[in-house]
This record gives structure tokens, C-alpha cells and sequence, in this order.
């Protein structure tokens, strides 16, 4: 495992970490991490073909006893104060791409706030920006 790790490996592993949460990996929610990567510009610096490989050097720390503690850890050692509301807004995109968030996600959100030690009115505006984006009529 990685002592440190940049950040856009750690806004990846967030997502991918979103995205696993229920035991498997959601290939819709997986395309949006594409897209995501893709076209946003905090990733304007990433090689994009390292997604792959940083995907799944996510699910190999989240594979070991304590994985979860050790994945968070590095991402918040590895993200800037000013980036933290990014990785939750991130992670919420991920959950809501497919329609559908459960009750794990849900759960993997509350620690990531508490983790980057965000504030709670601030993460309810960002889940809510999610709902009205992927609201249909």
C-alpha cells in the first residue's frame, strides 16, 4: 500500500470506494467515475488511461482487514482542506448516477464526512444539488 497518494488518485478513491460500498461495483456508477475524471478540471493533470490501474488499487486496499480505515486515511492525508467538499460532492454523484442510493452509501457518506471533518449543512446542500440534478419529471 502507498504511503502517499496524489489527488486525483484520492478523489479516485473515493469514488471507487463510493461505488463498492454494497459488495460490488455498479457498472453505471462506474461510468460516471469515467466521465467524471474526464471532463472535470481537477483531473485536467491526470493521465486518464491510470484510471484503470488506480481503480484497482483502490479495491485492493479496500480487499484487506481494515481497508476502509486505511483507504480514508490516505485520502485525507493526501487532499488539501479546500478539496475535501469536492471528494463529498464526488462520492455523491457516484451514489445518485445509478437512481438509486442505499442505505451503505448513505452510511459511506456520513464517515466521509465525518473523516474530512466537513460540515454538515455544507454536505446536505451538495446531496441535494445531486437530487435535483438527477431528478425526473
Amino acid at each position: 500500500m502507498p504511503g502517499t497518494i496524489s489527488i486525483e488518485q484520492a478523489l479516485i478513491y473515493t469514488m471507487v470506494t463510493m461505488s463498492g460500498v454494497e459488495g460490488r461495483i455498479n457498472p453505471i456508477e462506474l461510468a460516471e467515475i469515467g466521465q467524471l475524471v474526464k471532463h472535470l478540471p481537477v483531473f485536467r493533470g491526470f493521465d486518464e488511461t491510470r484510471l484503470t490501474t488506480v481503480a484497482q488499487e483502490a479495491g485492493e486496499i479496500l480487499q484487506e482487514a481494515e481497508g476502509l480505515n486505511a483507504i480514508l486515511g490516505l485520502i485525507k492525508q493526501a487532499l488539501p482542506r479546500e478539496l475535501r467538499e469536492t471528494a463529498y460532492a464526488l462520492a455523491v454523484e457516484v451514489a445518485a448516477s445509478d437512481l438509486a442510493v442505499g442505505r451503505e452509501e448513505l452510511r459511506f457518506l456520513a464517515i466521509l464526512r465525518d473523516t474530512l471533518e466537513l460540515d454538515k449543512l455544507v454536505t446536505a446542500a451538495l446531496e441535494r444539488s445531486a437530487i435535483a440534478r438527477y431528478q425526473s419529471a
